[in-house]
């Protein structure tokens, strides 16, 4: 069956060549022209992911995705003509996943559409029980368990010392990487590549900006972190140790 996504766009000539772009690459295609259609279209079609402009009439981008992040499961990528690293933060706050800058260049769309949707594969890279000591795996090495820190691949979930830890699909990824190689340090560039599926250009600041939100959810102290560490010049680390 093919994957679906969900295409919120106010302009509508872009709109019929993206759908027919991504229908010709084997997805099944709906799509809205307003924030105010996005809860019904995604009630009645339950999308894997939602394509959303950020500015479209009667609801931002940003409002509709404060609106349907609790319960939309599915992955969200922001098409936005701003490289404001503020609305960038801004997004990612709100639950998006990843975003696009206008003008679009359809293959690039297309790379991140595909990296958003392999959940299943960046949930098993790698084995976690032969990358480090420290973790324990359980229920087919779906449940890994570092300390107090608890990631399940299948439901997506992540406790904290028992307590439910609400994380956007992107930021369950980008953990599971972390935890998955506790006491290595990763590259901003092969974290991108990883979670995104391109190669990092030097500006990009979205891993960086899911790392603040990750350790503000994880009771770790932003300004003096100990749990996820960045070491300059080199790199991000997850200590096992802190957990």
């Amino acid at each position: 069956m093919s994957e679906s996504i969900l295409l919120i766009e106010d302009d509508e000539k872009l709109t019929k060549l993206l759908s027919l772009y991504l229908t010709r690459n084997g997805f099944c295609v709906e799509v809205g022209h307003k924030g105010t259609d996005t809860k019904r279209l995604i009630d009645s079609h339950n999308p894997d992911l939602l394509i959303l402009d950020l500015m479209l009439p009667e609801m931002d981008g940003l409002s509709v995705c404060r609106e349907i992040r609790a319960d939309f499961k599915g992955k969200i990528l922001i098409l936005t003509a701003s490289d404001d690293d503020m609305d960038q933060v801004a997004a990612l706050e709100m639950g998006a996943d990843d975003f696009v800058c206008k003008p679009l260049q359809p293959r690039v769309l297309l790379a991140r559409i595909r990296m958003l949707l392999r959940r299943k594969e960046l949930a098993s890279e790698p084995s976690p029980k032969d990358e480090s000591d420290h973790l324990e795996a359980n229920e087919d090495d779906n449940v890994l368990q570092l300390g107090s820190l608890q990631l399940n691949k299948l439901t997506q979930r992540c406790l904290l010392d028992g307590e439910l830890i609400n994380l956007t699909p992107s930021e369950f990824d980008l953990l599971l990487i972390l935890v998955s190689h506790a006491d290595q340090v990763l590259s901003r560039e092969h974290l991108v590549k990883l979670t995104r599926g391109i190669d990092y250009d030097g500006i990009d600041r979205t891993i960086d900006n899911k790392i603040v939100l990750l350790r503000k959810k994880l009771q770790d102290d932003p300004a003096l972190p100990k749990r996820i560490i960045t070491l300059r010049g080199k790199g991000y680390l997850l200590v096992s140790s802190e957990w």
